[in-house]
């Protein structure tokens, strides 16, 4: 019960993750599974300090999978990102052998599996989304899909961002960090704008027209879409790139000029409600 550290053997490679259990979770019934996924240059440790899951498995009953990424980074593309990318590392089919690790152990349910991520680990979420059907929701926070996706397994989405995020830029522009995948660590993030993203998702999904609400900087768009699915963008004016809702910036991350986290929504809430309304069917 509580946090502890776990390993899981993919392709050859030793790959950790942590694991939280709430000390008042039982296990005489299938629970819920949240993989947190975290950014660039972070870690499953800092994930789990930073984002709050921990107090949301409390209230609500579910275990919280926290994976580390090979120097603090995924592989999402021949392009992205860092040392991940360069060496060809099979990041989906590590967080598939931890979700097949938890499940032997653990009565995970099924259909209540789900992935969250921040920047580039959200990038990892839409890959989970594109070439698994492990998942019944992803939650995506300020990140992007890479590369094509045509015939995604049926699954609903989350995705929210801030246009004035510089390193993953809501309009679709290059971001502070984009290096055109060249060089020892290739860092290309493309796909044009997150609306037009969102857009082409709920299209192939089947997707009715979205509903739009604007509360204060929050503009939350949802479309319904066949089999119970949601496609919902939530969009917060002014905000950078950040996980909205999260930990006080600690004195490094403001010398290193990172953005503040966004108070006008938080975030892991708002993609726990999400993912409870959507359990996957069959």
């Amino acid at each position: 019960m509580g946090s502890s550290a776990h390993n899981v053997t993919v392709d050859g490679r030793e790959r950790t993750f942590r694991l939280y259990r709430p000390a008042t979770l039982s296990l005489s019934a299938p629970v819920p599974l949240v993989v947190m996924l975290h950014g660039a240059l972070g870690s499953g440790r800092q994930a789990e300090t930073a984002y709050g899951w921990n107090t949301a498995a409390d209230r609500y009953g579910f275990v919280v999978a926290y994976p580390n990424g090979l120097h603090r980074s995924w592989a999402v593309s021949s392009d992205c990102c860092g040392f991940p990318a360069r060496d060809g590392v099979d990041d989906v089919a590590f967080i598939s052998a931890t979700v097949a690790a938890l499940s032997a152990e653990l009565p995970v349910d099924p259909a209540r599996v789900y992935a969250a991520g921040m920047s580039n680990g959200g990038m990892l979420a839409y890959q989970l989304a594109c070439k698994t059907t492990i998942f019944a929701a992803i939650g995506v926070v300020a990140g992007k899909l890479l590369g094509q996706c045509p015939s995604p397994a049926p699954i609903s989405v989350i995705h929210v961002h801030g246009t004035a995020d510089d390193v993953i830029p809501y309009d679709g522009r290059p971001g502070k960090l984009d290096n055109d995948g060249v060089g020892p660590l290739p860092v290309e993030i493309d796909g044009g704008p997150v609306p037009n993203q969102i857009d082409r998702w709920r299209e192939i999904a089947r997707c009715a027209a979205p509903e739009v609400r604007t509360v204060g900087p929050t503009t939350t768009s949802v479309a319904h879409c066949p089999g119970g699915r949601d496609v919902e963008l939530v969009t917060i004016a002014g905000a950078g790139h950040q996980w909205p809702g999260g930990a006080p910036q600690s004195a490094a991350e403001r010398l290193l000029g990172l953005d503040p986290p966004a108070t006008a929504l938080a975030a892991t809430e708002s993609i726990w409600r999400f993912f409870s309304a959507h359990a996957r069917e069959g």
